[in-house]
């Protein structure tokens, strides 16, 4: 359904003609290719691997990779607008794109010359998904208690991974894992390191996926690691810098869920325009009710609020601004808010046809929820926030 707010034009967050030609090239693939099946990857509680590799075709498996290893080379604004258009039609399915986009896109500017010469091909051509695995069963949201433990061996040349991973989006399929692991119990934070890892290496083992309220196409599980040998080849992110590196990416995530709640609440507010248009009760159209018109007019409002929240959050991880991290916190924490209840509310306008699968209304709800524990609890949200109102100015 055609957005019903005003969003930023694309001069106003400075695109450019490539970062515009695939934000088209995203909305085409919602309309004619995710639409169409979302509905039935959620009743079957899976997502086809095929459907990343149709993806990949069409541009959208190497979106920040730059143009020189076969990538998009667009930014985190410009990506933020995809998947906006891709979570209008399902955002599980979205999600599984920015999880991969941001690993592809960190390979590429992290990677070593032989990381990036093995994987960013494959990656870019869908023939290989990545995956992030930082929560784990016991640490939650607490990124920086992690106890899965990448031990150095005797000989110095490599470590022994052991550990659990949870709650990992593309669990069910992922190829390439960005492992972030404790190095040295003592020092914190600053001991952790990321590794780059083959799901079929001899110890990993792939859990089975959840079931949860809905959004089952992101395959969410998890893994657990049993003395899986590493070598120093696949030391990704440096030990002290992973736990860094693995906010920046959150960060840039937080704002493009931001932006991808917009996308289906304006999806969601479409529907619930043109179904109360249609609709009589009463002797009158549904739209013609005040208290209806008044419960999507606030639904509108929030929508715009939350759109600008987004890509203001967009822009300032993009630019690297010192506050990049709270604006991403205001902008997910919001935005997961008003889409949960306002795709409530445009359900609830729709009478008892909003329950109905005909609609996407019901999947969209449960995606909502979900959006509220992705990257961060909302809670985590409010500890990066209140950590800036509180801050010691000196």
């Amino acid at each position: 359904m055609a957005a019903l707010a005003s969003t930023p034009d694309d001069d106003e967050l400075g695109l450019g003609p490539h970062e515009r030609r695939a934000i088209d090239t995203a909305a085409a693939f919602a309309h004619d290719v995710v639409a169409p099946a979302a509905a039935s990857w959620e009743a079957a509680r899976s997502l086809p691997r095929e459907v990343v590799t149709e993806a990949a075709g069409a541009g959208l498996a190497g979106l920040l990779a730059p143009t020189d290893v076969g990538g998009a080379g667009v930014g985190v604004v410009a990506m933020a607008r995809i998947m906006e258009q891709l979570a209008a039609a399902d955002l599980a399915f979205a999600f599984v794109l920015v999880v991969h986009n941001n690993l592809v896109g960190s390979i590429a500017r992290r990677g070593r010359d032989h990381q990036r010469a093995a994987l960013l091909g494959p990656m870019i051509a869908g023939e290989r998904l990545g995956s992030f695995l930082l929560t784990e069963p016991t640490g939650g949201s607490d990124a920086a208690a992690l106890r899965t433990t990448a031990a150095p061996d005797r000989a110095g040349s490599g470590w022994q991974l052991d550990g659990d991973k949870s709650w990992i989006t593309s669990a069910t399929h992922a190829d390439v894992l960005a492992v972030y692991a404790q190095t040295d119990a003592y020092a914190g934070w600053r001991g952790i390191a990321a590794f780059l890892v083959d799901a079929d290496r001899p110890g990993v083992v792939r859990t089975e996926p959840y079931a949860m309220l809905g959004a089952h196409a992101m395959g969410a599980g998890g893994f657990a690691f049993r003395a899986v040998r590493l070598v120093e080849e696949d030391l990704f992110v440096p030990v002290g810098q992973g736990f860094r590196a693995a906010m920046e990416g959150i960060d840039a995530a937080r704002a493009v869920v931001a932006a991808m709640c917009s996308g289906m609440l304006a999806d969601a507010l479409g529907r619930a325009v043109a179904h109360t248009r249609q609709r009589a009760a009463f002797g009158q159209k549904v739209a013609d009710f005040q208290g209806v018109q008044w419960m999507l007019a606030d639904v509108a409002t929030d929508l715009v609020a939350a759109r600008r929240l987004a890509y203001d959050a967009a822009r300032a991880v993009h630019n690297g601004a010192a506050d990049a991290s709270v604006a991403a916190a205001h902008a997910k924490k919001f935005a997961t808010r008003v889409a949960l209840g306002g795709i409530a509310q445009c359900m609830q306008v729709m009478g008892a046809d909003g329950l109905r699968q005909d609609h996407p209304l019901a999947r969209h709800l449960a995606a909502a929820k979900v959006t509220q524990y992705l990257d961060g609890a909302t809670e985590i949200q409010n500890v990066v926030i209140a950590r800036s109102l509180f801050r010691d100015p000196r």
